[in-house]
């Protein structure tokens, strides 16, 4: 039976990747900061999921999740899905460093844990949700469109460095748009918008495939060409607001 982590599984998208996983037949090990919802979802399968709290920002992550693997017995799949963001137009710092803390540092801790556990083990899967809005610099929202590049070219340079030290191990770069989560603002109209269950579906498809990158959906592929084609002098005097 294939063995998955899912790390930011007590909401929105770890919630559902975690869920579809489990009926598509694999062995869990899920983890997040509320301990409760961990529970909760247990309830569902408590002979092939294990739990753990874990909060991706704290000194002991990492230990936590060696923890979590060993509870599951291994890992074929390491899945995060951690990651917070929010408008700061006034650049109100604690909010862009807790965004850094997570989206960076408590991002780094977990893949380089799943990295060293997949060269120890001879093969592995890392996969990650980032965002579309790592494209360009968004004004609105700096830390966080800054910190979802920063994934895109840090899962890049795993990839590299796995081929030059012949590891067995893929990685998934998932860049989703708008998506019916908590992390959107529930009074806000937003383009395009996505419900979980439907991303969840795509992201499945693309790990089945193990895609390189796997932008949710097709009509963001057509948005981040437009994005990539904007000169930057035009880019700049763009209202966006994600």
């Amino acid at each position: 039976m294939k063995k998955a982590i899912v790390i930011g599984a007590t909401s929105g998208l770890g919630k559902e990747v975690a869920r579809q996983l489990l009926t598509a037949g694999w062995q869990l090990g899920i983890a997040g900061r509320r301990e409760d919802e961990l529970v909760e979802f247990q309830k569902q399968s408590p002979d092939k999921i294990a739990i753990q709290p874990l909060d991706v920002t704290q000194p002991d992550a990492s230990e936590k999740l060696e923890q979590l693997i060993s509870k599951v017995g291994g890992m074929d799949l390491f899945f995060l899905a951690s990651g917070i963001g929010r408008q700061n137009p006034d650049l109100e710092l604690d909010i862009e460093i807790k965004t850094l803390q997570t989206n960076v540092m408590g991002f780094t801790h977990m893949v380089t844990t799943a990295y060293h556990f997949f060269c120890q083990q001879g093969h592995g899967h890392i996969a990650v949700i980032s965002s579309v809005a790592g494209k360009r610099g968004i004004g609105a929202s700096a830390s966080y469109s800054a910190s979802k590049h920063f994934q895109y070219t840090y899962i890049e340079a795993l990839e590299q460095l796995a081929y030059i030290q012949k590891e067995n191990i893929y990685f998934t770069d998932i860049r989703p748009g708008f998506v019916e989560t908590a992390i959107l603002n529930p009074d806000k109209k937003y383009p395009m918008l996505m419900s979980v269950e439907y991303a969840g579906k795509c992201i499945l498809r693309a790990l089945k495939r193990k895609k390189r990158i796997a932008v949710i959906d097709w009509r963001y592929s057509i948005l981040i060409f437009i994005m990539q084609i904007i000169p930057r002098c035009i880019w700049q005097k763009l209202p966006i607001k994600n």
